[in-house]
């Protein structure tokens, strides 16, 4: 049997607890999962960040608004039965859905009234504010909020 290498932390030979690295965090903007389905300019970006939450490199967010942005999106332009299929695989993104309260609908609200967002980017960069994550995007909108919000831009 071969002798386990030792640690160079002291701490972890005396059993106390490892500090704990924090995850780079991002918010999925529906921009981003967009361009991945579509198989648009950007998405070897999005498919980047997806491998790297999956292997716990990085945390993943979306904000249940822009999540229901895409259903209705595809629903429109593919139909309920592309949609329903879409919704199942987004289940399996390595991805936290966030849902909204009155407190992140106020964010998003006072966002909204002083930035050209859409509403639903409004909740993005909110979250993005919240949880002090970078946005993951291609969207021009989102040029009027970096001076505020960090943005991973995809193209």
């Amino acid at each position: 049997m071969q002798a386990q290498p030792r640690s160079p932390n002291p701490s972890s030979r005396s059993g106390a607890p490892k500090s704990r690295v924090k995850k780079p965090k991002f918010v999925l903007d529906s921009y981003a999962i967009v361009a991945l389905v579509d198989k648009e300019k950007g998405q070897e970006r999005v498919v980047q960040r997806l491998v790297a939450a999956q292997n716990n490199k990085i945390a993943l967010y979306m904000s249940l608004v822009n999540w229901g942005e895409i259903l209705y999106t595809f629903e429109r332009e593919r139909g309920g039965q592309f949609a329903i299929e879409l919704e199942q695989e987004l289940d399996e993104y390595p991805m936290k859905l966030m849902g909204v309260d009155r407190r992140r609908i106020r964010a998003a609200a006072r966002l909204k009234s002083v930035y050209r967002l859409s509403y639903a980017d409004a909740f993005v960069v909110a979250l993005a504010q919240e949880l002090n994550a970078t946005v993951i995007t291609g969207d021009p909108e989102f040029k009027s909020v970096e001076h505020i919000v960090s943005v991973d831009w995809i193209r």
